[in-house]
This record gives structure tokens, sequence and C-alpha cells, in this order.
């Protein structure tokens, strides 16, 4: 079940379960993500941390379970990439930050400035951990002639 987003596709329809593969839940979060950091409205915001959270308590589970055969092939790749590490937390410290990070907007207690900041390092974080559920993982094997 694969999600093309448009721009002018409404965020809050996308429909994901616990069903939906996880590589497509985070897909949703990033660019539920990407849409938050560029949000003005209060209600839109708060409606959007509620799929970001919603997203991640399906995810959350699912993160210690092995990759489903159908998706080992996208996982797959001639040589893996070099990625700096700067900041090394796991997939569930991740998805825990987040989690937490997104319950605290969601309290719309915070001062303008504060959450404005809080949304960027919510948004960052989520494309990070976005990114690492949809990084390759293994190299092919390299057969000699």
């Amino acid at each position: 079940m694969t999600t093309i987003f448009t721009p002018a596709h409404d965020l809050l329809s996308v429909p994901f379960s616990a069903a939906t593969d996880f590589t497509d839940l985070a897909d949703c979060c990033d660019r539920f993500a990407e849409t938050l950091m560029e949000c003005h409205e209060p209600a839109y915001k708060l409606a959007l941390l509620g799929r970001i959270s919603a997203c991640l308590a399906l995810l959350r589970p699912t993160l210690s379970e092995p990759i489903p055969a159908h998706l080992i092939e996208r996982f797959t790749v001639d040589t893996l990439p070099e990625t700096p590490s700067y900041f090394e937390p796991d997939a569930e410290a991740l998805c825990d930050y987040c989690q937490t990070l997104t319950q605290l907007l969601c309290q719309q207690s915070l001062l303008p400035e504060m959450e404005k900041s809080l949304r960027g390092l919510l948004c960052e974080l989520m494309w990070m951990f976005a990114g690492e559920l949809n990084a390759p993982r293994w190299a092919r094997q390299q057969t000699a002639h």
C-alpha cells in the first residue's frame, strides 16, 4: 500500500493502520513533519501532530521485527552508502524521542519561541527516523569470476 502524496492531497485523510508497511508509515511521518514545518494554522498543526503520534504508535512495536520478505530487495544495494554519524540513537530511542516531543507539542502550553524550536527539533528527528527506516541495510554479494 504505497501512498502517493500530491501537493493538493489532504494529509489528514491519508489512511494507515497496523497492516501498513513500516516504510509507508515512515514516509507518512516524513511528509507530516515536512508539512508541520510549513504550517501556521494552529488546528491543522495539532491535527498533524495527532497523525504523527498515531504513526509512531503503530511503528514503535514493529521496530525490532524482521523486515518482511517482500521488502528485502528494496533494502539491498550494490554498495552501502557511507553516512557520517554524529548522533546515533537506535530506532526505538529515536521513535520514543519523536513521540515525546509530539506529545509535548500537543499540550500547547509552550511559549511561541519554544514551540517553534521544539517543532523544528521534532521535524529534524522525524526526518532522521524516516531516513533510517528507509535506508539500505545490505550489500549484494559480489561473485568472483
